[in-house]
């Protein structure tokens, strides 16, 4: 079961995500939780490997702003700089990007025990 203890751990800043929820931890667990299941990350890898960098753009550009507010910093960062690259509509290994942020993502599933 994910707790705050892992999400420091991963690099969270978990003070910041608590006080958007009034620092009620169940329920910033289950955002947290909810924001690892969103469907952006199929639409986002899907719009990548068709290489439909407009829908890739808007997909990363949501998954953005929820690991921004749950404070998610290490997911928030790479997703950033993927947006913005699709956002110029940089050349850029989109492929290596998108593991990165997929490996991270892995990495707080695998924290939750799933």
């Amino acid at each position: 079961m994910l707790s705050i203890d892992m999400l420091q751990q991963f690099g969270a800043n978990t003070r910041e995500g608590l006080g958007r929820c009034m620092n009620n931890e169940t329920f910033y667990l289950r955002l947290v939780n909810m924001g690892l299941d969103d469907a952006s990350f199929d639409r986002l890898e899907a719009a990548l490997r068709n290489d439909d960098r407009k829908a890739a753009f808007e997909a990363a550009h949501a998954l953005k702003g929820v690991m921004g507010n749950l404070a998610l910093t290490p997911l928030y960062e790479q997703l950033s700089e993927l947006t913005e690259l699709l956002r110029a509509d940089s050349d850029a290994d989109y492929p290596a990007l998108l593991n990165e942020i997929m490996e991270k993502r892995r990495a707080l599933i695998a924290f939750r025990g799933d």
